[in-house]
Formats: C-alpha cells, structure tokens, sequence
C-alpha cells in the first residue's frame, strides 16, 4: 500500500487457522489488520505478530458485532475489507446422533454469523460506496455430506454472497466467497495426530492428491479483496485442490496414477 494511511481490513475469526492465514497475508499486503475473534487472547497474539489490533466479538451475538464494528471504525478509520472466517466446526454423525443445541450453535456461528458481520460492517461501506467482503464458505456446502448442520450452514453462507452481492454492487460493495477443500489447519492436524482423520482418504479424491494450506485459501481471499478482483462480486471460489473435480471419478474406480 502506499500513502500515509493503511487499508484497514477486519478477519473475524483471525484469532486460529485459516482466519489467521489471511491476517498474516493481509499484513503482507500491507493493510493494517484487525484481529476480531471471541479468543481474545489469540486474537492479541496474532494481531501483535503482524501490527494489527484485536478486538473480542462473538459473531453469534448480534448486538456484539454491531459494537465491535462501530469501534473499530471509531479506533481504525474506514474498514475497507471484511473477511468473515468465524465458523464451528461438527462431528460426521447421522442426524438422530446431532444433538439439535448443536445443530443450532454451527447454524447460529457460521450462517447466522456470516450474515450479521456482513451487515454490520457494510453499512458504512455502502455510504462510502467502496468496499469488499470476502466470505469463508466450504466445498461442504456444494455437495453431499454427513455434516448435517455444517454442510447446510455453508451453502446458506454461498446463497448469502450471491444475495448480498446483487443487494450491494449498486453501492460498490463487492461481495465473494472462498469455499475451501480439506484445509491442513491446525485443528485438522491435531485430529490427524490423534488419528481420528485419515489424510489418504481425505486427499484420495483430490484431483492434486494433497490437502489444502491455510495460506493457499489466503492468497485467494486477498486476490478477492484486491481491486485486480474489481469486476468480481457474487463468485463462490473453491480451493480445494481439484477434490470437487475429483469425487465423481471414484464411480469409474477413482483418480488415474499420472501418465505420459
């Protein structure tokens, strides 16, 4: 960036994994970045790593969103940029083994969530008529799984990008979603550890055989927030390392070993 003022971008969730990938690419592209998570003390760390500022919100909690959005814009000057990466994760259970309190916090957090944020933080980009929201969606919401909250949870939050999208881009707000494959975050590393993942069968049916980098999904998420993505509001961008492409060949025996 250049000029004496930094474009001040907000990750919710930016306190772990893929949310704190995109702080730290955001960082590097020189924005002042705002850490906003419910682990406050997460969110201190890694804001302090890269310069930002962290600031405790509960996304689940719509009065919080609306405070923290409004101090930040006091503390921080215009934010320009919003990533949304507060989201839960769920067991793969068959639905009668879902507790519905479950059910209710993944769709609270991460749909619920998603839209509140987005809310909450564009209605000064739409005075400003300037802004760009970046949505953190999942190749889970675009096919069939045994996440039976998660899963919808998702696709509700790539409706949600298409709806806004076409709402705000008279105002100039763009607004797009990353859907990531199987994304090596330390969470998914400690369920690996444990042995409670498999990373064969989770990249088997990945078209590049491996599993995603959480700053693979950040280089997408700052290409989307950049004006070099400036004619591109209303996508839904996997990264996921070709497995949507991939998953139909298992019914032909599944992907090819490589061949010249």
């Amino acid at each position: 960036m250049t000029g004496a003022m930094k474009r001040v971008s907000v990750v919710t969730g930016g306190a772990s994994g893929i949310g704190a990938a995109c702080v730290r690419e955001l960082a590097a592209n020189g924005d002042l970045v705002v850490v906003a998570d419910r682990d406050m003390t997460g969110a201190q760390t890694v804001a302090s790593e890269y310069g930002g500022r962290a600031y405790a919100v509960d996304v689940a909690d719509e009065q919080d969103v609306e405070n923290c959005a409004a101090a930040i814009e006091r503390d921080c000057g215009p934010v320009e940029v919003l990533v949304n990466s507060a989201g839960i994760i769920q067991a793969p259970v068959r639905p009668h083994d879902l507790p519905m309190s479950r059910w209710d916090d993944v769709v609270r957090v991460d749909q619920r969530g998603t839209y509140v944020a987005c809310l909450a933080f564009a209605m000064a980009m739409i005075r400003r008529k300037r802004g760009s929201i970046v949505n953190i969606a999942s190749i889970a919401g675009m096919r069939s799984m045994p996440l039976h909250a998660y899963a919808p949870a998702k696709a509700a939050v790539i409706a949600i990008t298409e709806c806004l999208a076409a709402e705000w881009g008279p105002a100039g707000v763009r607004v797009n979603a990353v859907s990531p494959g199987y994304t090596l975050t330390p969470a998914l590393k400690n369920a690996i550890d444990r042995g409670e993942r498999d990373v064969s069968s989770l990249s088997a049916n990945a078209a590049l055989r491996r599993l995603v980098a959480p700053e693979e999904i950040a280089r997408v998420v700052v290409f989307l927030a950049s004006d070099a993505a400036s004619a591109m509001t209303g996508a839904n961008v996997p990264v996921d390392c070709g497995w949507l492409a991939g998953t139909s060949w298992s019914t032909y025996g599944g992907l090819r070993e490589a061949n010249v």
